[in-house]
């Protein structure tokens, strides 16, 4: 468990510019120190993230995840007094938001949900969630919830910030529930995993994020195989 959660969070983290190696993120997770020449905020933001993968383990032990639980895993990923009105941290966003992406050469700018619309959209997309959420879905099954999941959350983008890693935690609950591993994507694919957002928010297309999620989840998924293969030694 303490290797998964020091992959999960250093994947996460990286993945939003976070500058600690694997080895680094271990070592501060481990010994709750700091790495020398590393900037403080990136060490602070990995020890957010792992707390925030402590609770998302106590909320799957509920029967459903619901708002309240989203701002809770807001609050522990961002963990910062928020002195913004507009930048709430444990709310929903209050103004409009949006990104730019280069399409054809050229920058196009993409807009998320307004922050108006958000409340009801939120309560939409939980109702489909926590249907998803079967403890005896097989591995295709929790890969395409994890795939709904991210993709429909992202598209809302309900928060001003950490909406990545909020989607990425959350949509890890319908895999946990089912008795499996978590899917971790990793910094390496990060132009691969960008581009499937792209594709599925923009053209409705979700089949490269299936893709990619199938193919990342080996590494976690083989994680636990050598530790279930090492205890059988060990016992033998």
């Amino acid at each position: 468990m303490r290797q998964l959660r020091a992959l999960w969070t250093h994947g996460s983290t990286a993945l939003e510019g976070n500058t600690l190696t694997l080895g680094d993120t271990m070592f501060v997770l481990e010994y709750g120190l700091t790495v020398k020449g590393k900037p403080l905020r990136d060490q602070v933001d990995v020890q957010n993230h792992a707390r925030a993968v402590d609770l998302l383990m106590d909320i799957v032990g509920k029967s459903r995840l619901d708002e309240n639980d989203l701002f809770e895993l807001h609050k522990a990923v961002i963990n910062e007094q928020s002195r913004d009105i507009y930048k709430p941290v444990g709310a929903y966003k209050r103004e409009d938001n949006g990104t730019y992406r280069l399409v054809g050469g050229r920058s196009v700018y993409h807009a998320y949900l307004p922050a108006a619309d958000v409340p009801r959209a939120v309560g939409e997309w939980l109702v489909d969630f926590n249907r998803s959420c079967k403890a005896d879905a097989s591995q295709d099954e929790a890969a395409d919830a994890y795939v709904d999941a991210h993709m429909n959350f992202t598209a809302i983008h309900p928060f001003y910030d950490g909406n990545g890693r909020i989607a990425r935690l959350v949509s890890n609950i319908p895999v946990l529930v089912a008795g499996y591993p978590p899917i971790v994507i990793p910094v390496e694919s990060r132009e691969d995993y960008m581009k499937a957002i792209w594709l599925s928010e923009d053209k409705g297309d979700a089949s490269a994020m299936k893709t990619l999620v199938r193919d990342c989840w080996r590494a976690t998924l083989d994680l636990v195989a050598e530790a279930h293969e090492s205890a059988k030694s060990a016992s033998a």
